[in-house]
């Protein structure tokens, strides 16, 4: 699985800096001297990195081959990618990257199943995005009071979901 860990943004000077949106929890690693990172779209990669710098709070990325601001320019909206077997594991068993929750079976305590992990959201409160088997989205806070079980070996999430969670899609 490809994972986004960045997106360039718009060119910075004249020598082919990019700024760009890092969408990484370890944008040291990632956006590393000599890293090669894939591309969306493909055919403007693969990039390796010249060099990095902060900037007025954002990531500064030269690419190598990339060695003026028309050339930076033209690489705007380009998502960076790397594989996610490339991504060590968390140390913390209760901790784990999203590509590891996405396609796990989400069932109750009560063993019912509800439907399929599909996405992620990391806004105030993380949460998983699941679809039944309905084509329903239902979202459920990833807290432990509500998710007391995650086994990615097994491939499965056991949700605690409170009266009524599961029922929002069929309110009036």
């Amino acid at each position: 699985m490809r994972l986004v860990v960045g997106r360039i943004g718009r060119a910075h000077g004249i020598r082919g800096d990019v700024a760009v949106d890092v969408r990484t929890d370890d944008p040291e690693a990632r956006f590393a001297v000599g890293a090669i990172l894939d591309t969306d779209p493909a055919a403007v990669g693969p990039l390796r990195i010249k060099a990095t710098r902060r900037h007025s709070g954002r990531l500064l990325v030269r690419f190598e081959g990339i060695g003026d601001r028309d050339a930076a320019e033209a690489l705007r909206g380009t998502a960076l990618l790397v594989d996610s077997a490339d991504i060590a594991p968390l140390d913390d068993p209760d901790e784990f990257h999203d590509h590891e929750l996405i396609g796990l079976a989400v069932r109750t305590t009560s063993g019912a199943a509800v439907g399929t992990v599909d996405d992620v959201l990391h806004h105030a409160q993380d949460l998983l995005v699941v679809t039944t088997a309905e084509g329903d989205e239902v979202l459920v806070p990833f807290v432990a009071a509500l998710v007391p079980e995650v086994d990615t070996e097994q491939g499965r999430i056991v949700i605690d979901p409170p009266p009524g969670l599961l029922d929002l899609h069929t309110a009036d």
